[in-house]
């Protein structure tokens, strides 16, 4: 067994070793909870939400982050606005967590009022002198890239999210999913620390083993393997899938669809990669038979065989179909909970029953986010053992999974950790 003794963050830092899983402090230890809250998910940009989540002015929605409460909502100029969810009285909460309509934004406790711009418009019993200009509700910088809500609380986010704009506005174009709807949500909370989510997210190592639903239309050697374990009939059938890439990608390309991967993995602030990847089997989407589970597409598509753009950050992982696109968002709510938020989008005017099977449309992401939770679970439980130490990553499938741990340590000591 392993002797842990108490040290400081910065210590914790410096024992991981290259090409190898973080310190077991780095994944259970509330003091690393709070920093990682302060750094990842306040002085980075992270995903929240999607413009569709407010389809109509008054439309409003809370996220909460750490202690840190935030309003997503569109206001009657049908602009999309972020707030800090702090009255500027008494610093009352003034929605609940959840979705709600507003006409305008009242504290509850003593009727402050604010219009869906944040300006305050009436405050009782406070005398003519009150400067309300000097206390609306404080507006979150925020970015909406292709219909996907990016926050930084920061007062000076970092400016290296101008690549994830260059890469994603383009590629999310056809899908509109500013114009999309969300035909279903569902939460759930992770018995496991943030990074081992995302970890797991970033690897399909496990997908074969763990993932018999969703390894009907995604393709596991598209994020690596050993070849000296594949037999030659295996490994010709790589080559094969290899060569039908750089084909696909060079069509995908030529008709005016980007394809080819973009990333910002390390020296970097802004964490993401994106890529078209290929459907296997029927081609179209990730469902049980990688069929369209709507006969409605998305935004301006009309083709089914364009495969899944897909995009990770630190915070989130989305899939985008030509039917129908899968957004996840990450927020931690301690060292050992997380939770995983997932939508599935359809064009705005697709009907379900008619347009679109819920069962269909819903089944493998469903299946897929639950399994990940117990594996998720399993590694969480394994890092409070004592006899826990760090494992090597696979240089063949979890590269990523070492650039992540890389640019994890690099962002916290630049953070002063």
């Amino acid at each position: 067994m392993l002797n842990r003794l108490p040290s400081s963050i910065s210590a914790l830092l410096e024992a991981r070793a290259d090409g190898y899983s973080l310190p077991a402090g780095l994944y259970i230890r509330e003091d690393v909870f709070e920093a990682d809250i302060d750094v990842f998910f306040h002085k980075h940009w992270i995903c929240v939400g999607l413009d569709c989540d407010v389809p109509e002015p008054g439309d409003a929605t809370v996220v909460d982050i750490g202690k840190t409460s935030l309003i997503l909502l569109r206001d009657d100029d049908d602009e999309i606005r972020v707030l800090h969810n702090v009255c500027r009285h008494r610093g009352s909460r003034l929605l609940d967590a959840g979705k709600t309509i507003v006409s305008k934004l009242v504290c509850p406790y003593h009727t402050w009022t604010y219009e869906l711009t944040g300006e305050l418009s009436y405050a009782p019993h406070m005398g003519k002198d009150l400067d309300k200009q000097c206390h609306s509700l404080k507006p979150v910088n925020f970015k909406s890239i292709g219909g996907l809500i990016y926050v930084c609380l920061s007062d000076n986010p970092p400016e290296d999210i101008a690549a994830l704009e260059q890469a994603m506005i383009e590629r999310l174009a056809p899908y509109d999913i500013r114009n999309a709807k969300v035909a279903y949500q569902t939460d759930v909370i992770e018995d496991g620390n943030w990074k081992l989510t995302m970890e797991n997210n970033r690897e399909c190592y496990h997908c074969s083993a763990n993932h018999p639903e969703l390894c009907v239309s995604f393709v596991d050697l598209d994020f690596g393997f050993d070849p000296e374990t594949l037999n030659p009939e295996d490994r010709e059938q790589a080559a094969e899938h290899f060569r039908l890439y750089d084909e696909r990608t060079k069509a995908w390309e030529a008709d005016g669809f980007p394809s080819a991967a973009v990333e910002q993995l390390v020296d970097c602030a802004t964490n993401f990669r994106t890529q078209r990847l290929i459907i296997a089997g029927a081609g179209e989407s990730q469902t049980h038979d990688a069929t369209a589970a709507s006969s409605k597409l998305l935004g301006q598509m009309t083709r089914k065989d364009l495969g899944d753009t897909h995009l990770w950050g630190h915070n989130s992982w989305n899939h985008f179909m030509g039917d129908h696109a899968v957004v996840a968002t990450v927020i931690p709510l301690s060292a050992g909970k997380t939770l995983v938020r997932t939508k599935w989008l359809v064009h705005k005017d697709a009907v379900e029953g008619k347009d679109y099977d819920l069962d269909k449309l819903t089944d493998v992401w469903i299946a897929t986010t639950d399994q990940d939770a117990d594996l998720v679970a399993r590694s969480h439980a394994g890092a409070l053992d004592p006899a826990y130490q760090p494992g090597p990553y696979s240089r063949f499938s979890e590269t990523n999974l070492d650039k992540f741990a890389a640019w994890y340590i690099d962002r916290m000591r630049a953070h002063g950790y």
